[in-house]
């Protein structure tokens, strides 16, 4: 007797036996029944999905003399004879894929002109449609849009995207769906039952997912699995023969994980590895593992798990496990460590420390190293300081005034961020705060700013309504107990400029025309700057007071006064530009027209 695979075998020949399509093939019994049919039908969807297979029954059952209340062919008259015996001249299938040129549309196009010998219709069943050149398309147009009364086409693609929007104008379109894992179990046991073959459900669990929702497909790997555990298809021997990474695997490993247990983990890729399974394979199939945990944990989602009925249970088990932070924190690892597989020089490693990273997402917190795991956010600034520098006996006004130089610096680092004079000062209010619970604790009386004394000036700067402009590395320290320390202009200039470079970003343009300016010691230790204009002295009085206690800090005198005032006519200057300021330079020293004649020099 001749062997015939199971797809052409149990291949459906009426609309109840097609699996998976319920539907669609409802519209179609109805519309044969009605007589409402179309002139065009177009069937698309995924390989396997039984795309051809219900043009043909759809056919026959037009073409059926007496069908049944249902709208199905009765399977007695002649019309379905000839057609169940393949010699029926009323229903014609065209493979598109060999056929696409514009003479055999031509040629199709005069077989349509012949009415039918037997029955109502003739139907041309036109398999891989998307496979017509353009031409044979547009030859192919006039007669789809008005064919003759007794012609019907019905036209079958896996790529609808291919077709001329022409041709999908003038179509009745069906989208044929992918076989569930359900379904498509349901249809292997029947097969199975009708073969007399033994099996696992668990076993067709994996032959349906192997399939990705074609039942032909799914046909296919069955015999093949048939073949291989001669009538007895079990879980192993199906993995074993379709190199199916075995799901223990996956379940091992989250469990491993909860665990924190990466030295287990790592084994357990080696030996994956060296099965011969690709490590970007492992982390897919894991992701795809963790999803389904994600879903077992709701019952709402429980339905979206195309499992079988024992793998389910499985999940539901492990799902109690896992916490949800977990289980989204390693999909996150897994579709990052995805993205980066192709273009990873070292696979191998990149799987590996995702894999660490999962295992270590329950791991308890330390305070000391993470012993491998990603790095902690930081404590706070102060804490860190104080128990990094911890001052030794030996020398303990070196250690203490180490600790003072970095917190002193991190504290001026906060007040620049700072925009408001309440801002600065919660500031010095935590940094008081943590000085006090620190331990060991450290005498910064005599050594720069103490945080006592910083909060001290913030509350009285609070109280003036100004604040500090903050410094840098040139914060002063050591000095701070002077109050009436004498200064020179040079001094004074070189802490205005030096006050200038360190404003914040936001007064940048006053800062660039204070650079311009030359404050001048009056009557020591007052100090005067003279500006242009009024509208530039309204923008320094708004921060006088700043800039005073600025200087007062920085050239050690609280006795600093700081005036502004508009020059006078008299004492406004030309600004020269680089020519005349090089003319006027030329005319006090000779020297530099001389150097420029003797090297050819131009001015930029």
């Amino acid at each position: 007797m001749e062997y015939i695979v199971s797809a052409r075998k149990y291949r459906p020949l009426s609309f109840d036996t097609v699996v998976g399509q319920a539907a669609l093939t409802t519209t179609l019994k109805n519309a044969v029944k009605s007589g409402k049919l179309a002139h065009a039908y177009l069937f698309c969807g995924p390989r396997g999905v039984g795309k051809t297979t219900c043009a043909r029954i759809f056919a026959k059952a037009i073409n059926c003399q007496h069908p049944t209340a249902e709208g199905e062919a009765c399977n007695e008259c002649e019309s379905c004879q000839s057609f169940n015996e393949q010699r029926s001249l009323n229903i014609f299938e065209l493979d598109a894929a060999s056929n696409n040129s514009v003479e055999h549309i031509k040629t199709l196009m005069e077989q349509t002109r012949i009415p039918p010998q037997l029955g109502r219709y003739k139907v041309f069943i036109i398999d891989e449609v998307h496979m017509l050149s353009t031409a044979a398309f547009n030859a192919f147009l006039k007669t789809l849009e008005e064919p003759p009364a007794h012609v019907i086409f019905i036209l079958a693609t896996t790529e609808k995207h291919k077709i001329l929007p022409t041709i999908l104008s003038r179509c009745q379109i069906y989208d044929f769906e992918r076989m569930t894992i359900r379904n498509t179990i349901d249809h292997l046991k029947h097969v199975a039952e009708q073969e007399g073959i033994t099996y696992e459900e668990q076993a067709l669990a994996v032959i349906a997912e192997k399939a990705d929702g074609g039942m032909r497909d799914a046909l296919s790997i069955f015999d093949q699995a048939a073949s291989f555990c001669q009538g007895n298809i079990t879980y192993e021997k199906v993995i074993e023969d379709l190199n199916v990474l075995d799901s223990e695997n996956y379940f091992k490993i989250i469990d491993l994980a909860i665990d924190n247990k990466v030295s287990d983990i790592m084994v357990l890729l080696n030996g994956v590895i060296n099965k011969g399974f690709d490590g970007g394979l492992l982390i897919q199939g894991l992701a795809k593992h963790v999803r389904n945990v994600l879903m077992a944990r709701d019952p709402q989602t429980l339905p979206l798990l195309e499992v079988s009925d024992q793998m389910r249970a499985r999940y539901e088990e492990q799902a109690k496990k896992c916490q949800i932070p977990f289980l989204y924190d390693a999909l996150k690892l897994m579709n990052q460590c995805d993205i980066n597989y192709r273009q990873s020089s070292n696979k191998r490693l990149l799987v590996e420390l995702t894999l660490i990273e999962i295992a270590q997402i329950t791991q308890p917190a330390e305070d000391g190293a993470s012993a491998g795991r990603k790095p902690r956010r930081l404590k706070s600034l102060f804490k860190n300081i104080i128990q990094q520098q911890k001052p030794k006996n030996a020398a303990p006004q070196v250690a203490a005034a180490k600790v003072a130089a970095s917190a002193t610096a991190a504290v001026t680092a906060a007040a620049s961020e700072s925009t408001t004079a309440n801002t600065a000062n919660k500031a010095s209010t935590a940094a008081t705060t943590t000085t006090t619970t620190s331990k060991p604790k450290l005498s910064l009386g005599n050594i720069g700013f103490s945080f006592k004394k910083m909060g001290q000036k913030n509350n009285e700067t609070q109280k003036g309504g100004m604040q500090i402009i903050p410094g840098s590395i040139n914060m002063p320290t050591g000095q701070d107990t002077i109050t009436d320390a004498q200064f020179t202009q040079t001094d004074l200039e070189f802490q205005w400029m030096a006050m200038c470079n360190r404003m914040p970003q936001k007064l940048s343009g006053i800062a660039t025309r204070m650079k311009n300016m030359n404050p001048e010691i009056t009557e020591f230790p007052k100090v005067e700057v003279v500006v242009d204009n009024d509208l530039i002295k309204q923008d320094i009085e708004e921060i006088q007071k700043s800039i005073a206690k600025t200087l007062q800090i920085y050239l050690h005198n609280d006795q600093i006064q700081l005036s502004v005032r508009v020059a006078e006519q008299t004492e406004h200057v030309k600004i020269l530009s680089r020519r005349e300021q090089f003319e006027q330079m030329a005319e006090k020293n000779a020297a530099i027209a001389k150097l420029q004649q003797a090297f050819d020099l131009e001015l930029a």
